[in-house]
């Protein structure tokens, strides 16, 4: 087996990630798009660069495995093989090491083992990794509110967290990690030669995953990177450029369709942010959401929504903070949102999404099945055009990233790019 050379596969557990990854090899030429796991089969001619959604992060550690494990299975035969990514979430939300395990042994059977290079570190946001612990803006996870809403492990120890899926695992510190390629390198290969699943990659700059990137490529037969946006931005920064025209948008007349799901601090800042300028804002109760039709206020709401945004207005429609709120409870309010907002769809001039489960649910119920990824905005917002019986720019963020005016900047490069700036 030999390694396909300029193919891609991006294997994440949501749709936000997703495009993070996959919009860095967009950036440097390659044919980039992210495609549902329940469609990645119908995605036609191979793309530089495919990304499929597990969407499996609300899924217990054995179905999370199974499904990722799935994905991979047909992407493993042939004469040639995709360089691999397993995108995971940066603060460690979901089954990564239970998704990592059942690939890595997937590997193992069909004769093809890897090495995990685990390195979630994503320093434009943030995130960074130190002694195999993931910070948040210099702060241990353990100690931020985005732990404390949401999380899998008893500890960010990424040894440990690894350790829980029976993976055995080394740290390269940061000392190790700026010793030079050469060093970097060979770093690597004793991992392998000494039969470790995993080595922790620790990463406080971009510098850092640069790096690690340079060292690994030449192992991209061998190797199975891990991590965000931050190590896909490096790998593709590493590739060679290749020149590509980037289709177009289409010029719609509509407003721009905001929609907050998620519950991260940095997402409702930025819609803060949104309603300050005077754009239609409708906060959504969780309860109108499980009632659906039934409610009395849902025709009025589509109504008023949809006359917003063929008003030719950015409309924000958010899913009401509810801290009491049940997690697991999410992609059914999503569900709900998106059957909502659907019939707007006339009437829309492009659509922001923040939150995975939000965004994916949205675009499914408009017969969407992909989104071919064109730029990217912002550090964590790429901007796509919807594959499909419809043609929507669309912008994804996950909840987390950003800030307070991340929603305003990214709809003014939207009308810039589709030349319905004022």
């Amino acid at each position: 087996m030999r390694l396909e050379p300029g193919r891609w596969l991006i294997l994440a557990d949501d749709l936000t990630g997703a495009a993070d990854c996959a919009i860095a090899f967009a950036r440097r030429g390659l044919e980039a798009m992210v495609a549902w796991h329940d469609a990645a089969g119908g995605a036609g001619a191979r793309p530089g660069a495919l990304a499929i959604d597990a969407d499996s992060r609300r899924l217990p550690p054995t179905a999370a495995a199974a499904r990722h494990a799935t994905l991979l299975r047909p992407h493993l035969s042939g004469g040639a093989r995709p360089a691999l990514i397993k995108k995971i979430d940066s603060t460690l939300r979901g089954q990564p090491a239970a998704e990592l395990a059942g690939s890595l042994a997937l590997l193992r059977d069909a004769g093809q083992p890897r090495l995990a290079l685990v390195a979630p570190a994503f320093p434009a946001t943030g995130r960074t990794t130190e002694n195999g612990c993931v910070r948040l803006w210099g702060v241990p996870l353990e100690a931020t509110p985005l732990w404390a809403r949401d999380h899998s492990y008893n500890s960010a120890d990424l040894l440990a967290v690894l350790g829980s899926a029976g993976l055995k695992a080394w740290t390269l510190p940061l000392g190790q990690m700026r010793g030079g390629a050469a060093a970097l390198a060979e770093a690597l290969r004793a991992a392998q030669a000494g039969g470790l699943d995993a080595v922790v990659c620790d990463a406080t700059e971009a510098a850092d995953l640069e790096a690690l990137a340079r060292a690994s490529l030449p192992l991209a037969d061998s190797v199975l990177w891990v991590g965000s946006g931050g190590i896909a931005a490096a790998l593709a920064a590493a590739l060679p450029e290749t020149p590509a025209a980037s289709p177009a948008l289409p010029r719609r007349h509509g407003g721009a369709l905001v929609v907050v799901g998620s519950v991260a601090e940095a997402s409702r800042a930025a819609a803060e942010a949104l309603a300050a300028t005077g754009a239609p804002r409708f906060t959504l109760p969780a309860a109108l959401l499980r009632a659906g039709e039934a409610h009395p206020r849902w025709a009025v709401l589509r109504q008023e929504i949809a006359a917003a945004l063929g008003a030719g207005r950015d409309t924000l429609v958010e899913i009401a903070a509810d801290p009491a709120a049940e997690l697991n409870r999410g992609a059914a309010l999503a569900e709900a949102l998106a059957m909502l907002l659907a019939p707007a769809v006339g009437g829309m001039g492009g659509l922001f999404a923040t939150g995975g489960e939000t965004a994916c649910a949205l675009l499914r119920r408009l017969g969407v099945h992909g989104i071919r990824l064109l730029d990217e905005v912002e550090p964590g917002v790429p901007l796509g055009l919807t594959l499909g019986a419809l043609h929507l720019p669309v912008m994804t963020k996950a909840g987390a990233f950003g800030d307070g005016t991340t929603i305003l900047r990214s709809l003014e490069r939207l009308r810039q790019r589709t030349g319905t700036a004022s």
